[in-house]
């Protein structure tokens, strides 16, 4: 199954936060840096993420069954919402530990090895990131595009962070330390409420993107040339899966069997535009005004 064969990136993120934790902490070890420490402390928020990420990719590939007739997809949406929550979380984490430190500057120590350990953790993730990302997208994977936006803020925070230690190392400047830890903090707390608000949008229901609302109603447009009319256009996303509902109004002459045969080839084209698609259609006869009563529902019509 398509959640089965997702998990498997989760693992690759799981084994990138691990390695990152040490190599940052290693950084921020050797240094005393509260800017290191910042980025130390957001690859542990990575490690959860990608460990709740395993988990809800592991029940969305859960099959439908009596209580759950439309799958387990949207558990994709909780592994996103304590992502964000996580990264609020770091981010007022890492925002303390700056104030203090900018209350109380302290000079860094071995700084050249700390930058090139924070270089090669940051290549790690930036790797990673690319590859979750993309493959989130092909997949409309919600779960892992945001592991993937995690990682990236990730590698630019610790780009931040690298550039600001290098100042301090060069100017003396104790100050830009927790200076660049509490922009860090700014950073991912931005980051965060975003994959609030998306999760959010995913539990309520909303609808698939509008590039592919655009798509469903250019197939529609060709088969009013001939004749038939649709109303009740519905659509949702539930993590993987879209959910489309349509009611295609025909000839009522028309035999069960015809009507049948050309609801078959619209659920066809549309699945070629809006892969992973379940789709229901609804005959109606066009002639009998009953077959509008719930037109006003529609937020797609003609």
């Amino acid at each position: 199954m398509l959640h089965a064969s997702l998990k498997r990136y989760a693992w690759l993120s799981i084994a990138a936060a691990l390695a990152t934790i040490l190599l940052k902490g290693w950084a921020w070890w050797i240094t005393g840096s509260v800017g290191l420490l910042s980025d130390a402390l957001e690859s542990f928020v990575n490690l959860a993420g990608a460990m709740m990420a395993l988990a809800m990719l592991t029940l969305a590939a859960k099959p439908a069954d009596d209580n759950h007739a439309h799958g387990h997809g949207k558990a994709e949406y909780f592994s996103s919402a304590f992502e964000g929550f996580l990264i609020l979380i770091a981010a007022v984490a890492i925002s303390y530990t700056a104030i203090e430190r900018l209350l109380n500057p302290q000079p860094l120590e071995a700084v050249g090895i700390a930058l090139a350990i924070s270089v090669v953790a940051s290549i790690i993730n930036l790797a990673t990131s690319r590859t979750l990302m993309n493959v989130g997208k092909k997949h409309k994977s919600i779960t892992l595009e945001a592991d993937a936006h995690h990682l990236m803020t990730d590698v630019w925070t610790s780009v931040g962070v690298i550039v600001g230690v290098g100042l301090v190392w060069l100017t003396g400047w104790l100050w830009l330390d927790p200076v660049v830890a509490l922009l860090v903090a700014l950073n991912i707390l931005w980051t965060g409420w975003q994959l609030l608000q998306r999760s959010a949008a995913g539990l309520m229901d909303v609808s698939i993107p509008e590039d592919e609302l655009q798509a469903i109603e250019a197939i529609l447009d060709d088969y009013r040339k001939h004749g038939l009319k649709f109303h009740a256009l519905r659509t949702r996303q539930a993590g993987t899966r879209a959910f489309i509902t349509v009611h295609v109004l025909v000839p009522g002459a028309w035999t069960v069997q015809h009507g049948h045969d050309w609801s078959e080839r619209i659920e066809a084209d549309i699945r070629l535009v809006v892969t992973h698609a379940h789709i229901t259609t609804h005959l109606e006869p066009m002639e009998d005004p009953v077959s509008l009563a719930d037109q006003e529902l529609d937020r797609h019509e003609h």
